[in-house]
């Protein structure tokens, strides 16, 4: 059977970006069994909550949930296991570096398969206040307006 081509994405984390500055993203890999997988290719997986952690000098993602497969027998996986995070040495080193530095996370943004490769997209982030929040909700919604107005007078539907 031929490998797939392009990227399919399984599940994002919205959220993520509300409660975020992302600073840098990264693409790790992830240490999966064989019903892990079947479960992303069906389309199951849920990002909340989920975080990136370092234990030993290697990148841990705890609190991701891949259900049980359906078809699984007892070889099934437990749904919200610590997964190991497959990164260059380089990039681990980065990544703890900066997370020790300073008042920094690492977030999953998306899980998704790269040419038939389960991936995960692990942003480096600073956490937001409660009124930055509010003040990107507000620079949305004036984009938003602004975009509306273009478009009307695009239109010729001046008001």
């Amino acid at each position: 059977m031929p490998r797939e081509k392009g990227r399919k994405v399984v599940a994002s984390n919205k959220k993520a970006r509300h409660d975020y500055a992302i600073l840098d993203t990264y693409e790790a890999g992830m240490a999966l069994t064989g019903t892990e997988v079947k479960s992303l290719r069906a389309g199951r997986a849920s990002l909340v909550d989920a975080f990136a952690q370092e234990r030993n000098g290697e990148l841990y993602l705890h609190g991701m949930h891949i259900p049980e497969y359906t078809q699984g027998t007892w070889t099934n996986h437990e749904p919200r296991r610590t997964r190991k995070l497959l990164l260059k040495r380089l990039e681990i080193d980065r990544l703890i570096g900066k997370t020790r530095e300073g008042g920094l996370t690492m977030v999953p943004l998306q899980v998704y398969f790269s040419d038939g490769w389960a991936k995960v997209e692990i942003a480096l982030a600073k956490g937001k206040k409660s009124y930055d929040k509010r003040q990107d909700l507000a620079k949305r919604d004036a984009d938003r307006e602004i975009a509306r107005v273009a478009g009307r007078r695009g239109k010729g539907m001046d008001e």
